[in-house]
């Protein structure tokens, strides 16, 4: 999928693979929504929480761009060699929260996500190093990565453990 080169394009990008998510999410119940497997040992429920746990993080990022700071990306003790730890760590603070609190979180960070993109011009998505943080990239690839392009990435996964578990079931009957 090319890159959006506007904030419209980004809006509908953002809304659709999420709309995609939801409705394959939708098909599971909440049992199969917490069976490990999703991803390795992630159920979905685990994979909600990593997508809402990046959110946030881009979103505190750009939140101390705005204040002028330059936070350490992708976070104070990792580096972006470092993701799998990094995921693992996210992985360990959620893992136990109940369907429904993590459902409610990636949710609302949607919502905050959505209004931070509303609030963001133009210029700040698309000029080079707009913010220290960002280095010379741009702010449209800090949120691309962390909404539209992770919903596929979940997606993909949620569809494949969804297939799984209809062929187990085909195969119990």
């Amino acid at each position: 999928m090319a890159r959006p080169t506007t904030k419209q394009e980004i809006v509908e990008a953002i809304e659709l693979e999420r709309s995609k998510l939801n409705e394959t999410i939708a098909k599971l119940s909440d049992k199969q929504m917490e069976m490990p497997g999703a991803c390795e040992k992630w159920s979905v429920k685990d994979i909600l929480s990593h997508l809402t746990d990046w959110e946030q993080r881009c979103l505190s990022w750009y939140q101390a761009g705005l204040r002028g700071e330059v936070p350490k990306t992708p976070d104070e003790k990792y580096n972006w060699r470092q993701l799998p730890a990094l995921n693992q760590e996210i992985y360990e603070k959620y893992k136990d929260r109940s369907l429904d609190e993590v459902r409610q979180a990636f949710e609302v960070s949607f919502e905050e996500m959505m209004t931070a993109l509303d609030q963001m011009s133009e210029e700040e998505l698309f000029s080079p190093g707009y913010y220290a943080w960002t280095g010379s990239g741009l702010l449209r690839d800090f949120m691309n990565a962390n909404t539209a392009s992770h919903y596929r990435w979940a997606t993909r996964l949620v569809r494949k453990f969804a297939r799984g578990l209809e062929k187990e079931s085909m195969d119990q009957d």
